[in-house]
């Protein structure tokens, strides 16, 4: 359940309300609105008389919660999430472009990339250090020296570096490099992973897995949340059908059905949700007419010599002349391109 405080409700009437629904076993989760405290009373507890909690003094109403992802849901928190990330704020109206290699193949080859993206206004850079692949034979990424390359250049050029977290036992040192995890479509329900993520502060981009449903997206979300981080990104990457043209059905649907329901901003990965350079910037398009708070691209300045996914990386030249046209886009939906 959801308690809403009062407009005018004071810190020690807040406290004191926080303090009833601990004793009464659940867990407790504030989120400070712009005009009033909603506090979030998570726990399976079903016998609690509401009444108790709604007399106290600063209380303007007791509301259970009916969605199974109570943090994320739009119940908890009626506005958008906004997340500050550096030097830009995630979410709301604005449409964040996240760019860069699929893999950081060497220092040089991300060091130029990253000076091309800067000098077209992306501020943030993505890059994978640690690449889950199908065959035990593929590129596989170079790991710390690869997170090492990636903040370097995003030192260089004062811009946020995104990089995928696999394993639970990377986070500790990868928290020395990114500003962002990624959690990737395989990891979505590794819940214990969740559960470690969620007691850092960093945000974490959740990727939709391959076969998940969006009400099993905001549950894996809701993981990362009730362990403490609310700085959750959802990313709609693709979804497997019986469609085999593209590599993934990218469901764009997806993202005003979680705007409804959830407060948490959405990215769309066309890159993935397609696999085809010649489809990335069709999908692209469509994704910000729908809503997106932010798109994930992989650019590559050599994609037919790229180690990781070049068929599916635009060149420099092609995402430029995408971002002028999303740019326009944004500004019909009364969005804006950051």
């Amino acid at each position: 359940m959801v308690v809403i405080m009062e407009d005018n409700a004071t810190e020690e009437e807040i406290l004191q309300v926080m303090e009833k629904v601990r004793s009464l076993g659940y867990d407790v989760h504030r989120s400070d609105g712009a005009e009033r405290t909603v506090i979030g009373a998570v726990g399976e507890r079903r016998d609690v008389d509401r009444r108790n909690i709604e007399l106290l003094n600063g209380v303007r109403e007791v509301i259970p919660i009916t969605k199974s992802y109570k943090l994320a849901s739009r119940e908890f928190k009626a506005e958008d999430t906004i997340i500050p990330c550096c030097n830009i704020d995630i979410g709301g109206k604005n449409v964040v472009m996240i760019a860069g290699p699929c893999a950081v193949e060497s220092r040089d080859q991300i060091s130029e990339i990253g000076e091309i993206l800067h000098n077209m206004g992306v501020h943030v850079l993505r890059g994978g250090a640690f690449k889950p692949r199908t065959s035990p034979y593929s590129f596989q990424g170079l790991g710390e020296q690869g997170l090492k390359y990636l903040r370097e250049v995003g030192d260089k050029f004062h811009m946020s570096v995104i990089s995928e977290v696999l394993d639970v036992s990377q986070i500790e040192m990868m928290e020395n490099y990114v500003d962002i995890f990624q959690v990737g479509a395989r990891n979505m329900q590794n819940f214990w992973l969740l559960k470690k993520l969620g007691k850092t502060r960093k945000p974490v981009m959740l990727k939709r897995g391959m076969s998940a449903t969006v009400e099993e997206l905001l549950m894996a979300a809701e993981y990362i949340m009730a362990n403490g981080n609310y700085n959750v990104i959802l990313c709609e990457r693709g979804i497997r059908t019986f469609e085999n043209y593209t590599r993934n059905t990218l469901d764009l649907s997806a993202i005003p059905v979680i705007q409804k329901l959830s407060h948490l901003p959405i990215f769309v990965d066309p890159s993935h949700g397609t696999g085809r350079r010649d489809k990335v910037a069709p999908m692209a398009r469509a994704a910000v007419a729908a809503g997106a708070q932010g798109l994930l691209i992989e650019v590559h300045n050599h994609p037919e010599d790229a180690l990781s996914d070049g068929a599916q990386s635009l060149y420099p030249e092609q995402f430029e002349k995408l971002l002028v046209e999303i740019k326009t886009i944004a500004s019909a939906v009364e969005r804006v391109v950051v």
